[in-house]
Formats: C-alpha cells, structure tokens, sequence
C-alpha cells in the first residue's frame, strides 16, 4: 500500500489565476490524516489554537500567528490539527502575478513554518482577510485579475525567514535553480560553474554569502533531502534511490547517505517507515 497521497490542485471554478481559501474547520473534516504531496502551494495562517505539521521529516508545533508554507512536492502530513483556527490558502505556482510575489513562491530557501511578527502581523490578516472576501466572491462579482494580485500582496507582506540571502546575489539564485534542475545527474559544483559562467571561486563565495554553506554542502543537503523522500514515501530500495538520483552504484550512495546523514540508507528507511499511515 502506498504511503503518500499524491493531490492534483483542483480550482472551485474556473479563474485566471486559481487560488482557493479554506478554514482549518474544513480542513479538519477533510483531513485523512494521510501523508500527503500536492502540486500546489498550501500557505497557512494560525489565528488561534494549538496543533501540529509534518514538513519533510521536521514537526512544526503550530500556535497562534505561525504562519506554514508547503510548497508543490513537499511531503507533509497535518499531525494534530487539535483546535487550530486561521485561513488557508491554496494555489497553483502561476497564481502570483508580480516579479517579487513569483520569486518568493519560487524559492525553495524560504522557512517551511516561522511566526509572523508583530509588525508584519496586522499587515498579513489584512491582505488574507481581502483575499478571502474576493476568493469567495461570486463568479459574476469577481474580477479576473484580482485574485492573483491580492495573493500576491499576501506573500509580499508575509516576511518569511529565507536562506537565499540578499536579493542582489543573483550568482545564488542562478546556481539555486541550476542545481533543482541538474542535482539527480550533477553531484559536482565544478558542472555548475562550466554551466552557469562562473570559476569555483566564485560560486562558492556567493553561495557561502546567501546561506551561510558551502556550494557543496548545499548541494549534498538538496540530495539528501530527496534520497530521503523516495526512501522514506515512494519507498524505493537504497539501490533503486541510488539509481535514481544518478550515483553509479548502491555502495557510493550508501557511502554519501551515510556521511551526511550518520547511518546507512536501509537503517533510515526502516526506522522511518515504521508507524507511517
């Protein structure tokens, strides 16, 4: 039996740009319970209430004005939705229409979960209580192109916790894209330098700049965290993982899981598939 419930994004009416919002209420008659991965963005907001997420292998305790990003292809599970209370707000990666609301649902270095500030927060329930007004407007009360920008001013004023650094270091996000595009072929910095213009050096310093790591501890974090979605949810063997992430054979992936992970690709696996719905 499969352990992970693939969801295609399936928009309440037609729209120019699908965004949906829902009520943790909904959400918990929905719920299954089920581990879960989406084609689409789910963004949370907790008004009140106390429960628990599952994002790519971390809990989050959710409390009142956290604030929970699960971006398309990111494994999750809602442990304890409890007495939570807030909005969420589902939508397709085309759904934000301005250049700074797009880079932000583009990257991947944003915090899964972070609690919203006291600045940002009256801010945040503004523009989700706006969008909600017009997401549940009727479809002859609605303007095509407003969806889009009202969630795009939602994501705008969230301020979330990012490692991708300043917005100038274009060199980062150019080796950030370069990487989710190449890393189940690429495992060497030295192809994105060739690939992208830029010498080592180079790379190194301006990945180091954004996140704080090295290009190849970046890289080898982006591996590990996929080895461990195919082994922990697809459930592929090591030696079938290995393959698919381009490792010449099951002994240099076993090698790599256990240096950065600290045991053996079998032993993560059984230890987490043991209790998974």
């Amino acid at each position: 039996m499969a352990t992970i419930r693939q969801l295609t994004y399936q928009p309440p009416r037609e729209a120019p740009a699908p965004v949906e919002t829902m009520s943790f209420a909904r959400l918990r008659r929905l719920n299954d319970g089920s581990t879960q991965r989406g084609d689409f963005h789910v963004l949370a907001v907790v008004r009140r209430g106390r429960g628990r997420v599952s994002i790519d292998f971390s809990a989050h305790p959710l409390a009142a004005r956290d604030v929970v990003w699960i971006r398309p292809g990111v494994v999750h599970r809602w442990d304890d939705l409890g007495d939570l209370a807030g909005d969420l707000v589902l939508f397709v990666p085309t759904a934000p229409v301005t250049p700074g609301s797009r880079a932000l649902a583009a990257d991947p270095g944003v915090s899964a979960c972070w609690a919203a500030t006291d600045t940002v927060w009256p801010l945040v329930t503004a523009a989700l209580g706006h969008l909600r007004l017009e997401a549940g407007a009727t479809e002859d009360a609605r303007t095509g192109e407003l969806p889009g920008l009202l969630l795009s001013a939602l994501l705008l004023r969230l301020d979330p916790p990012t490692g991708a650094g300043r917005p100038g270091n274009a060199v980062f996000h150019r080796f950030r894209d370069a990487v989710e595009e190449d890393f189940r072929v690429h495992h060497d910095v030295a192809h994105y330098g060739r690939r992208l213009g830029y010498s080592p050096r180079t790379l190194s310093r301006n990945v180091r700049a954004a996140t704080g790591r090295t290009a190849k501890d970046y890289l080898c974090e982006r591996l590990l965290l996929e080895a461990k979605r195919l082994l922990a949810h697809d459930r592929l063997s090591p030696a079938r993982c290995g393959r698919r992430l381009g490792f010449a054979d099951a002994s240099n992936f076993s090698a790599f899981f256990l240096r950065e992970a600290g045991v053996r690709p079998g032993a993560w696996q059984s230890a987490n598939l043991t209790g998974q719905r």
